[in-house]
C-alpha cells in the first residue's frame, strides 16, 4: 500500500521541493558544504528555504532566456547546488543535462555537440580551468553559478527576477538527462521522463518503509546521478530529515554521523568500502543505522558484513540493488546480521514483482550456468526513452521490452540472478573476475581495492590498493591466491590514482590502458618478488613517464 501511495504522487521533478515544503515546511536539509549559488544560506535549510531558493533560480534562468523544452547543460564545481539548479530548470520546463564535475574538458565538449546548442551553466573555475574556449560557439548562452567571466552571464546579475510559477508538463516529456558511467568510452546521455523516474523510485521505497518514525537519512551519491533525485523524493516527501554529503572522507564523515545518528544510509559501493573503518570508530557513527542502501553495483561481502556488524539496531538490513543508469533499480536482495553475504557467491537478487523482469540469454544455445554465463537483460518501466543525439545506438541495445545490461551471469533454479562479469571485462578461461575479487577482499583485510585486468601476455593481472597505501603483505597475498586461478604477480597502485567514474567505479579498460602504457614506456611489473619485498607501487604519473616504474 505504501508503494502505491508513493508511486501515485509522481516524481514531478520541478515541484519536488514545493511539495516537500507544503507537507513538512520545517523539515531540515543538512549539507557538509556551502552552496556556490548561495553561500550565505548556510548548511542547514528548511524545506521552505530550499523551495524558495529553487523558485528564485528558476526565475533567473527564465530571465536568462531558458524556456520549456530548452536544454540546460549543468557542468560546475562539485556541490549540491547542481541538484538544486537541475530542479530549478525543470520547474520552468527546461530540460537539465547533468555532466559530472569530474569530466575533462574534451569529454564535456564532445557531449555539448550532442545536445545541439544548449544553454551551459558552469562557473568561473571551470571556464578558466578545464573547459576549452570551444564551448562558447557550441552554446546558445553561457551562464555562471559563481564567479565572473567576460563571455558569460552570472546568475548573480539576474537576482530579483520576477518569480515564474512552476510549469506542468506531460509525464512523457523529457525532464532530466544524465550521462552513463563512461567505463567503456565516451559517456552516453540518458533521457529520463517524469514517468520513468516515478517507476524507478517505487521499488526503492523499502528504505524508508522500514522506519516507523522520521529518523535522519544520509546520502552520498553523485549530484549528477538520477538516483539522487529519487532518493530525495522518497525521503523529503515523507518528512525525513536528510543530510547530503559532498565529501565521503571517513575522517569527516565519522564526527558528522556521530552527531546525526542516521537511520538510513545511501551511498556508492566504493564509498561503503572506504567507510568500513567507521565500524571500529569508538564514537560508533553507524550504531543507529537500520538500513544501508546501494543501488549501483554489487558490494563485496566483506563490506556488507563489516557495516551491518557496526549497527546496534537489532533488525539492521543491507539492501543491495542491481541496476543501471538506463533502467534504474532492477534486481535486489537484502542481508541481515544472521544472513551471511558470502553464502550465495555473486547472487545479486531477484526482480521486483510486478515492476521489473530479468532474463539471461544463452551465448552457446545451452542454459546459462556459472561456467558458461549468458547475457543479462532487464525489463522495466523505468527505462530511459533514448540516448540524446544517439537514437540509433539506443535502438541497438533495446528491444520492445528487454534491455541488454552489458553484463554476464546466470539464474539459479530459485530465480536468483548471479552477476559474474561485464561483457567487455571477461577474461576467457579465467572464470568470474568479480568472484575472485570478492574472495581476495574477504581474505585480505588490508585491501581497499582490487581489479583484475586482462594483459597481452595472457596472465590476468591484479591491480591492488591497500589501506593508507601501505606495502602489500607478500606472504599474505601468496596464501590468499593459493587456490585461485593463476594470475600474474600484483601491481600496487595508490587509491587516488585509479581512473574512476562519477559514481566511483573503476574504469577497468582505462586502467588496463594505463598499465599497458607503463609497460611500453620501459616500466617494470612486479615479477615473483623476492621474499619480504612488496609488489611495485605505481600510479599514472609514473606509468606515463619514460623510465618510471610500474
Amino acid at each position: 500500500m505504501l508503494l502505491q501511495r508513493i508511486g501515485n504522487s509522481g516524481i514531478r521533478l520541478g515541484t519536488l521541493f514545493d511539495r516537500a515544503a507544503a507537507r513538512y515546511p520545517t523539515n531540515v536539509l543538512l549539507l557538509d558544504h556551502d552552496l556556490d549559488i548561495a553561500p550565505d544560506r548556510g548548511r542547514s535549510l528548511t524545506m521552505t528555504d530550499v523551495a524558495d531558493l529553487v523558485s528564485d533560480f528558476g526565475s533567473r534562468l527564465w530571465r536568462a532566456g531558458a524556456r520549456p523544452g530548452d536544454h540546460l547543460v549543468i557542468h560546475k564545481s562539485n556541490a549540491f547546488d547542481i541538484t538544486l539548479l537541475a530542479v530549478a530548470a525543470a520547474r520552468i520546463g527546461a530540460v537539465p543535462v547533468l555532466l559530472s564535475p569530474h569530466l575533462d574538458g574534451e569529454t564535456v565538449t564532445a557531449l555539448l555537440r550532442r545536445v545541439d546548442r544548449p544553454y551551459l551553466l558552469t562557473d568561473e573555475a571551470k571556464l578558466t580551468g578545464s573547459l576549452p574556449k570551444e564551448v562558447f560557439p557550441l552554446c546558445r548562452r553561457v551562464l555562471l553559478a559563481s564567479g565572473s567571466h567576460r563571455r558569460a552571464t552570472a546568475l548573480a546579475e539576474l537576482a530579483g527576477a520576477p518569480r515564474i510559477p512552476a510549469l506542468a508538463l506531460p509525464p512523457e516529456h523529457p525532464t532530466l538527462v544524465t550521462h552513463t558511467s563512461g567505463t567503456t568510452g565516451l559517456p552516453k546521455l540518458a533521457v529520463h521522463t517524469a514517468f520513468s523516474l516515478e517507476a524507478r523510485y517505487r521499488p526503492q521505497a523499502l528504505a524508508t518503509a522500514l522506519l516507523r518514525r522520521r529518523e535522519p537519512v544520509a546520502i552520498h551519491v553523485s549530484f549528477v546521478h538520477s538516483r539522487l533525485f529519487t532518493a530525495l523524493a522518497l525521503s523529503l516527501l515523507r518528512g525525513f530529515p536528510v543530510a547530503v554529503l559532498a565529501d565521503a572522507d571517513p575522517q569527516r564523515v565519522a564526527p558528522l554521523f556521530a552527531r546525526l545518528r542516521p537511520a538510513v544510509l545511501e551511498a556508492h559501493p566504493n564509498t561503503y568500502l572506504s567507510w568500513e573503518q567507521l565500524a571500529s570508530d569508538p564514537r560508533r557513527p553507524l550504531a543507529n543505522v537500520k538500513f544501508f542502501s546501494s543501488t549501483f553495483d554489487a558490494l563485496h561481502p566483506r563490506t556488507v558484513s563489516t557495516l551491518i556488524g557496526a549497527s546496534r539496531r537489532r533488525s539492521a538490513k543491507f539492501g543491495q540493488i542491481y541496476g543501471q543508469s538506463e533502467v534504474g533499480p532492477s534486481v535486489a536482495r537484502s542481508y541481515g546480521k544472521r544472513r551471511s553475504p558470502t553464502a550465495d557467491g555473486r547472487c545479486v537478487g531477484i526482480p521486483f514483482p510486478g515492476m521489473t523482469g530479468v532474463r539471461v540469454v544463452s551465448r552457446d544455445g545451452k542454459r546459462p550456468t556459472a561456467s558458461s554465463p549468458g547475457y543479462i537483460e532487464v525489463s522495466s518501466d523505468g527505462r530511459i526513452r533514448t540516448y540524446l543525439g544517439e537514437q540509433e545506438r539506443f535502438e541497438q541495445q533495446a528491444s520492445a521490452r528487454w534491455w541488454r545490461m552489458g553484463d554476464l551471469g546466470y539464474r539459479t533454479r530459485w530465480g536468483c540472478l548471479h552477476l559474474l562479469d561485464r561483457e567487455v571485462d571477461e577474461i576467457p578461461g579465467f572464470g568470474s573476475t568479480l568472484s575472485v575479487e570478492d574472495r581476495l577482499f574477504s581474505r585480505l583485510a588490508e585491501l581497499t581495492e582490487v581489479v583484475i585486468i586482462e594483459t597481452e601476455d595472457g596472465l590476468p593481472l591484479p591491480v591492488v590498493c591497500t589501506k593508507d597505501d601501505r606495502p602489500l603483505d607478500e606472504a599474505a597475498w601468496r596464501a590468499a591466491v593459493a587456490d585461485l586461478p593463476r594470475m600474474a604477480p600484483p601491481v600496487q597502485w595508490r587509491q587516488a590514482d585509479l581512473p574512476q567514474t562519477a559514481t566511483t567505479k573503476v574504469k577497468r579498460l582505462e586502467l588496463a590502458r594505463l598499465v599497458g602504457a607503463g609497460e611500453e614506456a620501459g616500466t617494470r611489473r612486479a615479477a615473483a618478488p623476492a621474499a619480504g619485498q612488496p609488489p611495485v607501487t605505481v600510479g599514472p604519473a609514473e606509468a606515463r613517464s619514460a623510465g618510471g616504474e610500474a
